[in-house]
């Protein structure tokens, strides 16, 4: 058990009543409003005041225990059952002066990036990674250990917990999975061979496809595959028939209880009335990889740059933050989408945008940021953008250790 144990809020589990509550209350708008978006935040909006009154939940970790053990803290909070997921949250960053929604921010931030990259904690060879495979393609681990400690209860339960909170989504699920998840029947499902992220099982699947004749060698490797899965050898009038159920039961036999896990886990957080009801805010809870990212002109267009006005009463010259904005628009240019998500989550708290960025160049020695209110400091006496550079990524990756903003 880490130094540091999050408590939580724990009461009776009123589901049922509560969306009866919900229903009976009038809260209904969000079924018939035209934009997906804008019907997602007055559900969760609604749901979050439903429950303001209940037993609050508080979310701690210790910068002073380990990477590990500040990781059980977070899997020690989410494996807990009966609990409220709608009710109010508090986050509690101890050895860290850091106060307000930023940083709850961090937390989902650092939440989101564990389940989407893996848990770094020793359960196992490896790591705890969830999802497995390409970009786009994941699905869930096969890994047995992973199932039977109800890890993707624990899954569901921290996408449904960040997406009430407008916090990091899950990005890049297979559409097979997400098919299922939301109770579409699995014969109905298409499945790509990229969803098939064991490599040995796909190249083995791929010798199905084609006309070819296939070698002796090969058929001994596909009847292994299908004799092991309770399905007929291969034959030249079954060759097309047998690829699509192998395929189908790497893709979604293998993880059919794992998805149960997911589903329940959301259920958990009452956001299900939402995506049941409304087929097309799904992809806000599951975006794609590509629709995820951040890029240089969305960032860009968000940012709120210094005026003359505003540098008048200030230590800095206006040449000074002249070069310095000129310095921050071309590290934004020029930045991969992944060191663009960790500067945008250094600036903010977490990897979404908000509605505006604002900067400011000050006399400091280092970067620093106010995330509740979405303010990234910039020292003024760089002189040069390779040392601004360096010193814009030493502040990036504060953000993987502490919470980046002192």
């Amino acid at each position: 058990m880490p130094a540091s144990v999050p408590c939580q809020g724990h009461v009776p589990t009123p589901q049922t009543n509560d969306l009866l509550s919900f229903e009976e209350g009038g809260f209904a708008d969000w079924e018939i409003e035209p934009d997906p978006a804008k019907a997602a935040k007055m559900f969760k909006d609604n749901i979050l005041n439903l429950h303001a009154t209940g037993k609050p939940l508080s979310l701690a970790m210790d910068l002073g225990d380990s990477a590990e053990d500040r990781e059980r803290a977070i899997l020690y909070f989410y494996k807990k059952a009966h609990v409220e997921w709608a009710s109010t949250l508090t986050c509690t960053l101890k050895g860290d002066p850091a106060i307000g929604d930023g940083v709850t921010r961090h937390f989902f931030a650092t939440i989101m990036s564990k389940l989407q990259h893996g848990f770094d904690v020793s359960f196992g060879p490896g790591g705890t990674l969830l999802f497995e495979g390409e970009k786009d393609h994941l699905i869930p681990s096969t890994s047995h250990f992973l199932l039977e400690s109800d890890f993707f209860v624990v899954a569901g339960r921290m996408i449904g917990h960040s997406f009430l909170h407008d916090g990091p989504c899950l990005g890049g699920l297979s559409l097979a999975i997400l098919h299922v998840l939301f109770n579409g029947s699995p014969e109905e499902a298409t499945v790509d061979i990229k969803d098939c992220a064991d490599l040995d099982i796909c190249e083995t699947i791929k010798l199905l496809d084609g006309t070819a004749e296939l070698l002796s060698e090969e058929k001994h490797t596909i009847n292994d595959l299908a004799m092991s899965w309770d399905l007929p050898r291969v034959t030249s009038e079954n060759r097309r028939w047998l690829l699509d159920k192998l395929l189908l039961h790497a893709v979604l036999g293998r993880t059919s209880r794992q998805v149960k896990q997911l589903r329940r886990g959301l259920k958990e957080t009452l956001i299900w009335p939402l995506v049941t009801e409304r087929k097309d805010t799904i992809p806000i809870l599951f975006p794609r990889m590509s629709d995820a990212q951040c890029t240089p002109q969305m960032v860009l267009d968000k940012i709120n740059w210094p005026t003359q006005d505003e540098e008048e009463d200030s230590d800095v010259s206006l040449e000074d933050t002249c070069r310095i904005t000129g310095f921050l628009r071309t590290f934004v240019e020029n930045a991969s989408p992944n060191i663009l998500g960790k500067f945008v989550q250094f600036w903010v708290g977490w990897n979404v945008l908000p509605k505006q960025l604002d900067v400011e160049v000050v006399d400091s020695s280092f970067p620093k940021s106010s995330t509740c209110f979405h303010l990234l400091k910039l020292p003024g006496h760089y002189k040069e953008y390779s040392v601004f550079e360096r010193e814009v990524h030493a502040a990036i990756l504060s953000v993987d250790t502490g919470f980046g903003m002192v």
